[in-house]
């Protein structure tokens, strides 16, 4: 699964779970967004282990929101899903002869890149669950 579609599959599971309180299980959620149930319960697991949901075992158990939607953040999200930035590109070209002007350009993007992955993070940051739960009422 790619990265977009872990972080969309993961915040429809999220938004579907705020917007009922009682505990769902991995099949009904996979139903209501459209995804394959196995590959839910990993996105669901990754999840818990980040403190995002919690899973109760037993007849009225699933998955439930460990904190209030206000409280859960795209960035916080995608670090639980994710081991890698939401923005990378590699700068080193191979076929660039080693001399001054390529290692300048290389620390050009280098410096650019990151600054554009410090943008996107703290945009990620402000975004919460509440908020995207709001947009699409």
């Amino acid at each position: 699964m790619s990265a977009s579609t872990k972080l969309s599959t993961s915040v429809k599971a999220l938004c579907f779970l705020a917007l009922d309180e009682k505990p769902k299980n991995s099949t009904e959620i996979a139903a209501t967004i459209g995804i394959n149930a196995s590959k839910l319960r990993k996105l669901l697991s990754m999840l818990g282990k980040s403190g995002i949901v919690k899973s109760d075992s037993g007849m009225l158990g699933g998955f439930s929101l460990s904190k209030k939607p206000e409280e859960i953040h795209l960035q916080e999200i995608y670090c639980a899903i994710e081991d890698r930035k939401a923005f990378y590109l590699n700068v080193n070209d191979d076929n660039l002869e080693e001399n001054g002007r390529s290692e300048k350009i290389n620390h050009f993007f280098l410096d650019l890149f990151s600054e554009i992955q410090v943008e996107i993070e703290n945009k990620m940051t402000d975004i919460t669950l509440k908020s995207i739960i709001d947009r699409i009422k």
